[in-house]
């Protein structure tokens, strides 16, 4: 992953769901709020929003897999924002398989902020790679290390 929206795997059943957070900040360059003009200044782009439950579920694929397969976003059946998310708030992404093959999976979750949901998202439908041909495994486990509890990794 180029850029990253999880600070931390809270739980995770292979094949199954993913809990991880995301703590906002300002002063993340990639967010360059200060280009923003106006009320929305302040607010996290939906579309990032998004991508951090397209990570989580990515996670999820990769940790199931033992880090063999990775999915890569084809299309996104169907995510609806319930409230904008300002910058410093946690971000809690649950993301869930709502089947997996070979070659694809369809995942779907739920980011909420003080157990409130800010967006879901259904039909995400993903194809997947060999890992390998996306990114260093060796960064891969590192950085799983990282997020997950104590460097656990299952």
């Amino acid at each position: 992953m180029r850029f990253h929206l999880i600070d931390r795997i809270e739980s995770w059943d292979a094949g199954e769901r993913i809990s991880a957070r995301k703590v906002t900040s300002r002063q993340e360059a990639r967010w360059a709020p200060a280009l923003y003009r106006g009320p929305d200044r302040d607010l996290l782009p939906f579309g990032l929003t998004l991508e951090a439950l397209c990570q989580a579920a990515t996670w999820l694929i990769m940790l199931s897999t033992g880090h063999r397969r990775r999915a890569v976003l084809l299309t996104v059946g169907e995510a609806v924002a319930h409230r904008p998310v300002r910058f410093g708030e946690v971000l809690h992404m649950t993301a869930v398989v709502e089947s997996m093959s070979d070659e694809a999976a369809l995942v779907g979750g739920v980011v909420a902020v003080d157990g409130e949901p800010v967006l879901e998202a259904a039909g995400v439908l993903c194809a997947l790679r060999a890992g390998a041909e996306l990114e260093d495994p060796a960064d891969t486990r590192r950085m799983a290390g990282q997020l997950l509890d104590g460097g656990r990794v299952r």
